[in-house]
């Protein structure tokens, strides 16, 4: 099988569905950012310090991908086969995650500069870019409707990155540098 196919040559792309769209569309700038996300939580899964987390990374990407293949489809479209999708569990499973990371941690008392570790820079890479598919995600909401656990999805999982970011920091020894702001 081929990879390329040329089909897309002219800017345009097939929703699931047949759809033709622009690949400049919105719900293929949304997909496509939640394409960008596996990958970092690839990158960030790929790190030493999370070999005992490799297991909940990798369903994270597997929840990525039913995410993206739910913005690929064509709304005005039923799929011809079923198609997975979030439930209520996935969510509950980022909260208990957190929960635990959160009972081993100091109290926040101030917002975190990202950085610290490479590890470290990459989760925050990666909470940034869920920040991103999660804005795109409620534009995209806004004009075709989009099934509220993926937003809420979305939503949970940047802030798992952020105490993930957390957690690795004090697993690496990495100093977690306040914001002080001027005055």
């Amino acid at each position: 099988m081929k990879i390329y196919t040329k089909t897309g040559d002219k800017g345009q792309t097939a929703l699931i569905g047949g759809r033709r769209v622009s690949k400049a569309d919105l719900r293929i700038d949304a997909y496509g950012t939640v394409d960008e996300l596996n990958a970092w939580i690839g990158l960030v899964r790929d790190q030493a310090v999370n070999a005992l987390r490799k297991d909940l990374l990798k369903e994270i990407q597997d929840r990525l991908f039913t995410i993206g293949a739910e913005l690929a489809t064509d709304p005005e479209k039923a799929p011809k086969q079923a198609m997975p999708a979030i439930v209520p569990n996935d969510v509950t499973l980022l909260e208990e995650a957190m929960d635990a990371m959160d009972a081993e941690l100091p109290e926040l008392r101030a917002f975190v500069l990202p950085g610290g570790h490479e590890a470290v820079s990459f989760c925050h890479l990666a909470r940034t870019v869920c920040r991103r598919a999660e804005r795109l995600t409620i534009a995209l909401n806004d004009s075709s409707p989009v099934d509220p656990l993926v937003i809420q999805y979305l939503n949970r999982l940047s802030d798992y990155l952020f105490v993930l970011s957390r957690k690795m920091a004090q697993e690496l020894g990495a100093e977690e540098v306040a914001w002080k702001p001027r005055k």
